[in-house]
């Protein structure tokens, strides 16, 4: 079954708004990421806890900036027909720049890890972000 107008543009609306959330992340650019997210933004992260809010999110973004420097490559990015869910599947390029807590030492090591971010959509913003990476393959690529 072919899509409405109104689909054809909500999924259009959405695709572009993951894209400019995704080129913001590359650019190093955390403020206008904000700009793209719900006041309550619920933050997942498969081996973490939940962060509700944009202040939470800020500060996990602020040490994943200090721990690591990543470039996302290859994005691909899928959209509902009435565009309130969106998922992407992408690499993530790495360096991982000073040590984390809990995870092994830093010494600039480089990785490449395969990942993938499910969204929820609300008024044109996004309200959820949950992201999947394989965390065992991730320690096994910086210990060597």
């Amino acid at each position: 079954m072919s899509e409405t107008p109104a689909e054809s543009a909500a999924r259009a609306k959405t695709a572009a708004l993951i894209r400019d959330y995704y080129a913001a992340f590359n650019a190093g650019q955390t403020d206008a990421m904000l700009d793209f997210l719900t006041e309550d933004v619920i933050h997942d992260v498969n081996q973490g806890e939940r962060r509700e809010g944009k202040e939470k999110f800020r500060a996990f973004n602020a040490r994943m900036d200090h721990n690591y420097k990543e470039e996302l490559k290859d994005i691909v990015v899928m959209v509902s027909k009435d565009g309130t869910r969106a998922s992407a599947e992408f690499n993530v390029h790495g360096v991982y720049k000073n040590t984390d807590e809990g995870l092994p030492p830093a010494t600039g090591q480089k990785y490449v890890l395969p990942a993938g971010t499910f969204f929820a959509i609300r008024d044109g913003k996004i309200a959820r972000v949950t992201t999947y990476y394989n965390l065992t393959d991730w320690i096994t690529q910086v210990v060597g």
